[in-house]
């Protein structure tokens, strides 16, 4: 079954070729990273391209990179990426982000970067599906990203990362062995009055002035409805048709 085209208010997601859809993380990642003062990009792992996309909306000033392992993928970010209102600002490309590291000769640094990454580490893979390849750890290890980021980023710029709770309290634990720390943190939950399943991470190459990061805690539901809460609608109300 093939499917629709998602459509945000300035441009459209084709996601058909990717195993991982259009789906909450990457819309709340894409529109939580700080893109202030950015004028390099980077989206490791894009799938479709969704958050590269917008953060080339986000900061006009930006160029956008994005690497994508899986060929399909890749094919299908890139199509999005011509298709959308910043072509000369959107590139990807099709390769690991270990190869992509070990190719800039230049010292690259980016001023933001992004990742929606492999997050399950345990269990059995299917070979038909797909989806939990992409999120399993086996293509792409935390300690990969983490040394690619150390690699990449400038040393006052900025990676933004989404992840499960657990998952996200072991990430931080171990960007520490790489002098990258949480300056701001999101906690974030389903719906009003549930226990916290995801944390937006910000880190950077020296610790936060201050005794704690930047913390924020918000919920994409209201309690008893499918209604978004006013604080993700803030968020999010300039990419979906409906905010």
């Amino acid at each position: 079954m093939t499917s629709a085209p998602f459509r945000f208010k300035q441009f459209e997601v084709r996601h058909a070729s990717s195993a991982m859809k259009v789906g909450t993380d990457g819309v709340l990642l894409g529109a939580w990273a700080d893109v202030s003062g950015v004028k390099r990009a980077l989206d490791i792992g894009a799938g479709s391209g969704l958050i590269a996309l917008m953060l080339a909306q986000r900061q006009p000033d930006a160029w956008v990179d994005a690497v994508e392992i899986d060929e399909q993928a890749a094919q299908e970010a890139a199509d999005n990426m011509r298709l959308s209102p910043w072509p000369d600002r959107l590139h990807c490309e099709h390769t690991a982000i270990q190869d992509f590291v070990a190719q800039q000769t230049s010292g690259a640094a980016y001023d933001l970067i992004v990742s929606n990454p492999p997050f399950f580490t345990g269990g059995v893979l299917s070979e038909a599906q797909s989806r939990q390849e992409v999120r399993h750890t086996i293509k792409l290890s935390h300690s990969d990203l983490l040394a690619a980021v150390r690699s990449l980023l400038h040393p006052q710029g900025k990676f933004c990362v989404v992840l499960p709770l657990l998952e996200g309290l072991r990430f931080e634990e171990m960007a520490a062995h790489y002098h990258l720390y949480t300056t701001r943190r999101a906690e974030v939950s389903p719906r009003l009055g549930k226990g916290v399943n995801r944390l937006l991470l910000q880190m950077e190459m020296q610790p936060s002035q201050q005794e704690e990061p930047q913390q924020e805690t918000f919920a994409i539901y209201e309690s008893a409805s499918n209604d978004w809460t006013d604080a993700y609608r803030a968020l999010t109300r300039d990419f979906y048709l409906k905010a």
